[in-house]
């Protein structure tokens, strides 16, 4: 919690009305200068679950989240940010799966974004598998960090989240989780959680500063995954992420990047080989996309009309 009075009793509201009620709710304010640390100390007073953690000043999210996770004792944390809502079957649904699951270290749920009175904005699109996940931790939607639910194993194994990035930990965490520990992911397609975007909210915008920030723990991996010129291949899978328009020498480099990118990520196990189908699909996909429109629908046509002839439009080394 960071001065999140305004939406700060709704949110630890559809906490408390959860289905499953075996769990200890960990609230950290980190230095608001706003009502927000009388709020959490009523709801503390009322529920015995409610435990309450203030920082003196700001020291950023990483730094929050570590605190919470350091007094923690679950088998399994799960996060949600100030201004967003759970709803009330989100953890039985989540313990659910990951006990049904026990090769999935962290899960997602679906989630509607809506506006500051919760009206419905747009669904995340978000991926369901975990090698589709991965793959778009470099190009695309991944996770809602608000949804997430992960085995506390997971979390001791890397260090929690780095503190010396204060936007996007959440990225630099899912990449150090794949390169660590070979982490499985998952997202629930039930909608779960509400995720709020109201102007006193965090920027949701990829300005220039968060581009750079993004950067970093893609250009990390690539050079852990044995890439070649790794920045003009971040460049590329930045635009494709932004559903830009790729010209034709640009498309076919970005074949030639997503390819070794697949093949790498298959021979560090970060993805396993038989998952090569799901990947070829979504990259066939992503480099439609990114296509002219007179070319998305040809191929489109195609696929439909003849899906024996020409199954696939992007094909990796075997």
């Amino acid at each position: 919690v960071y001065n999140g009075e305004k939406y700060l009793a709704e949110a630890i509201e559809s906490i408390l009305a959860q289905t499953f009620t075996d769990f200890e709710f960990l609230i950290v304010d980190d230095g608001s200068t706003d009502r927000s640390v009388e709020i959490i100390k009523s709801y503390g007073n009322r529920d015995s679950r409610i435990r309450c953690f203030q920082h003196m000043e700001n020291l950023g999210s990483p730094s929050s989240r570590n605190h919470g996770i350091a007094e923690a004792r679950g088998e399994y944390i799960a996060t949600m940010d100030c201004d967003d809502i759970s709803l009330p079957q989100r953890f039985e649904r989540q313990i659910a799966f990951m006990r049904a699951n026990p090769d999935i270290g962290l899960l997602g749920t679906g989630v509607q974004a809506v506006d500051a009175d919760l009206n419905p904005t747009y669904l995340f699109n978000l991926p369901r598998q975990h090698a589709h996940i991965a793959l778009n931790l470099f190009i695309g939607f991944f996770f809602v960090h608000s949804s997430t639910l992960i085995r506390r194993q997971y979390l001791d194994a890397v260090g929690c989240y780095d503190t010396k990035y204060r936007h996007l930990d959440d990225l630099y965490l899912y990449f150090r989780l794949l390169a660590d520990t070979q982490i499985r992911f998952a997202n629930l397609r039930e909608v779960l959680v509400l995720y709020r975007i109201h102007p006193l909210g965090k920027s949701r915008s990829l300005t220039a500063e968060r581009r750079a920030v993004l950067r970093q723990p893609q250009l990390r991996s690539l050079k852990l995954l044995g890439g070649e010129r790794p920045e003009a291949t971040v460049e590329r899978f930045e635009r494709l992420r932004a559903n830009e328009k790729l010209g034709w020498a640009d498309r076919r480099a970005a074949k030639r990047d997503i390819t070794r990118l697949v093949e790498s990520m298959i021979a560090h196990s970060w993805v396993d080989a038989d998952d090569r189908p799901l990947l070829i699909d979504a990259m066939n996909r992503h480099l439609e996309q990114a296509s002219p429109r007179l070319w998305q629908q040809f191929c489109h046509w195609r696929r439909h009309h003849f899906p024996r002839l020409f199954p696939d439009t992007f094909q990796l080394s075997q």
